[in-house]
């Protein structure tokens, strides 16, 4: 296999889960950037837990949340459904995505998966995009909130809904390339 093939290849990607998260939104990235040779670390509130998504698709985390650490990952991706507006509130992972942000590590957050970077308080100041349903929730978080497919701006990449997802993948490949 070729390294363009694998462009992700030797990077570490840490996905979250919880509780009635957006099906597609975890699971059409982690493929894709598995294909791409990422590893990718699925992390919830408990390790080894069975969550189930909104449409039913089940989900076992491979790690705990409170055990993950910024150094260990690449790249940060937050899927949607109403798991972020839960996850949100733990303290830890709040301090975990600042650890991603001050690190310029790529966080990709899609649809309501933007609960978290807000409530991190990393969004002041960034472009973004995503679901129309937290859009005043973005703009209140001091972001500047336009309406596309994908928008990267330094290291975040937001996209809106699980259309998005093809675009939204590209993005993620793109920018940890360039970094790799």
């Amino acid at each position: 296999m070729s390294s363009s093939d694998s462009p992700l290849s030797g990077q570490r990607i840490l996905i979250l889960v919880g509780e009635i998260y957006e099906d597609l939104e975890l699971w059409y990235p982690k493929l894709r950037l598995e294909e791409a040779g990422a590893t990718t670390t699925i992390a919830g509130p408990a390790a080894d837990q069975h969550y189930n998504g909104k449409h039913g698709y089940p989900c076992t985390s491979d790690a705990a949340i409170a055990d993950m650490n910024a150094n260990d990952f690449d790249a940060l991706i937050v899927p949607g459904g109403f798991m972020p507006d839960k996850l949100r509130r733990d303290p830890v992972l709040l301090q975990l995505v600042r650890d991603f942000d001050a690190a310029k590590k790529p966080i990709a957050a899609i649809c309501h998966g933007g609960w978290i970077p807000i409530s991190a308080g990393v969004y002041r100041g960034v472009r973004v995009t995503g679901s129309p349903g937290i859009k005043d929730d973005l703009v209140n978080a001091g972001a500047t909130y336009e309406d596309e497919a994908v928008i990267v701006d330094g290291h975040h990449i937001t996209s809106r809904r699980p259309d998005d997802l093809p675009e939204f993948c590209r993005a993620i490949i793109r920018m940890m390339s360039s970094q790799s």
